[in-house]
């Protein structure tokens, strides 16, 4: 039985999702079959069943100042009023039983990116997972690997160069994305945050100044519109150079505070089974064991999704960038994201001819939809060394799902859908024939074309010689980097 797993509603999605017409009331629900609209009504309710339970931690909280940041950064990450239509909180993309990515089986089955609070939008990319996050360096370059390393965001652009912090400057990103939560400028996430219950703890955080703005009387209708904003008027929501100065520092904080709930305990737990095993307190099977070994000899993972040294906390990443020659995902309704929608808005110039840049396109000239940090002119020679590649994820929660028939993506876009296909590409993508999207072959004996050959990885992926065992092994090895692992009482 095939590996890949191929939906006929996926076909669908991509071939009827321009002939959909662009709506913008909030109800508006996208080109979805009835098993993702189900989906999304359970996830919206899980978020606020987890935003109720955090708000009424407010009346008994702590009053240590980093419980605190947690608990307000919890609060922004689940709030769905942060989005232009109210309905679209960062957890829609990043919620805890999935590892904080992409919470969503239909969704991850078939279209592979996320819709965003205008459900007609959808991104390019896959969700990352939030989880490990705030551990990633802020992007810098290391001479001696000749190589950029650091930041967040699949093509590194969230470079934390200026706050000190990758996930801060990742958070900043998403509310005004035109196709994630929409906002037509940052001083809307502010006056949105004004109106919450935790006010008050943000003001305890980060000062009464916070939300001291004086607000022009249309900033209601402004902030409802969805973005991006026109032309010739970036900054809609139109503030004295004082208030906006204000607005942009507030906007700063609400991010920091976002970055702090994620390097919590909650989030980032270092509990896997992994974790006891290091500690002595759990032990491999014999299946893990052996994919351990494979990871660290035969597989060559162990060079790119490093498992720590000395002082060095095994984060399985060492934050640089690769191309490993991943197919293009035909499935990503942004392809057909091309033509104009009633606002004028075109996500995607390019059409079908897009081909995903990576942290070569962001170098050479920016993100097409959002730039939370500005790029060092410093590093743009380095575009046409980068073009195609993008940043080596954390393996830490590669597999953490609800249930064991939820169906995770893996990829910039989406394209894999189960670690064991995953595997079997870096196994053998040089070693299978070039195959169609859709082949019946496809994942077993051929694969398509990759997305792009620029810069793409030749020494560590592509012919590995493992056997099926092997890479069964290996999977079962990554299963242990799940969080949330009890090890047995005796």
């Amino acid at each position: 039985m095939s590996i890949r797993i191929v939906a006929s509603i996926a076909v669908a999605v991509a071939a009827t999702c321009s002939a959909i017409p662009i709506l913008f009331a909030q109800d508006r629900v996208g080109p979805f079959s009835p098993a993702t609209l189900s989906d999304i009504s359970r996830v919206e309710a899980e978020i606020d069943r987890i935003e109720n339970d955090s708000l009424a931690r407010l009346t008994s909280g702590s009053d240590n100042q980093v419980q605190q940041i947690e608990l307000l950064g919890k609060l922004l990450l689940f709030d769905k009023e942060l989005s232009v239509n109210r309905n679209e909180a960062c957890a829609f993309c990043h919620m805890p039983d999935t590892g904080f990515t992409g919470p969503i089986s239909e969704i991850n089955r078939t279209t592979g990116s996320y819709p965003g609070s205008v459900r007609t939008r959808f991104s390019e990319r896959k969700p990352q997972t939030h989880t490990y996050a705030p551990l990633s360096p802020v992007l810098h370059y290391n001479e001696g690997q000749g190589d950029l390393v650091g930041g967040n965001f699949w093509d590194m652009r969230a470079t934390g160069r200026r706050l000190g912090n990758p996930a801060a400057e990742q958070a900043e990103g998403p509310p005004t994305n035109p196709v994630e939560m929409g906002l037509p400028d940052i001083a809307c996430a502010v006056y949105r945050a004004s109106h919450r219950p935790y006010r008050g703890l943000f003001e305890a955080v980060w000062g009464a100044q916070a939300f001291a703005i004086t607000w022009p009387s249309d900033v209601d209708d402004v902030c409802n519109t969805p973005g991006p904003p026109p032309a010739n008027d970036p900054l809609p929501v139109h503030l004295g150079s004082v208030d906006r100065g204000r607005a942009a520092t507030t906007f700063d904080q609400m991010a920091q505070s976002i970055a702090g709930y994620e390097a919590s305990h909650e989030v980032t737990a270092f509990s896997s089974k992994y974790d006891a095993v290091q500690a002595g307190k759990a032990t491999f099977t014999a299946q893990e064991q052996q994919g351990y070994e494979v990871f660290r000899g035969k597989g060559r993972c162990n060079e790119c999704h490093r498992d720590g040294g000395p002082g060095e906390d095994p984060l399985f990443t060492d934050f640089t960038a690769s191309n490993i020659g991943t197919p293009a995902n035909p499935e990503l309704p942004y392809y057909a994201e091309s033509a104009p929608d009633d606002r004028g808005y075109v996500a995607n110039k390019d059409g079908s001819a897009f081909v995903d840049g990576g942290v070569g396109a962001f170098l050479a000239g920016g993100h097409p939809l959002s730039q939370p940090s500005a790029v060092d002119a410093r590093w743009k020679p380095l575009a046409p060394q980068t073009r195609g590649r993008f940043q080596v994820p954390t393996l830490r929660n590669v597999d953490k799902r609800p249930s064991p028939d939820f169906v995770k993506a893996y990829g910039h876009n989406g394209y894999f859908k189960s670690l064991k296909e995953i595997v079997h590409f870096y196994n053998t993508r040089d070693v299978l024939p070039r195959c169609a999207s859709h082949d019946p072959r496809e994942g077993i004996g051929c694969w398509p074309a990759p997305e792009t050959t620029e810069n793409m990885n030749t020494s560590k992926t592509g012919h590995l010689g493992l056997t099926g065992p092997e890479e069964d092994a290996l999977v079962a090895f990554m299963q242990t980097l799940t969080d949330g692992y009890a090890p047995a009482k005796n």
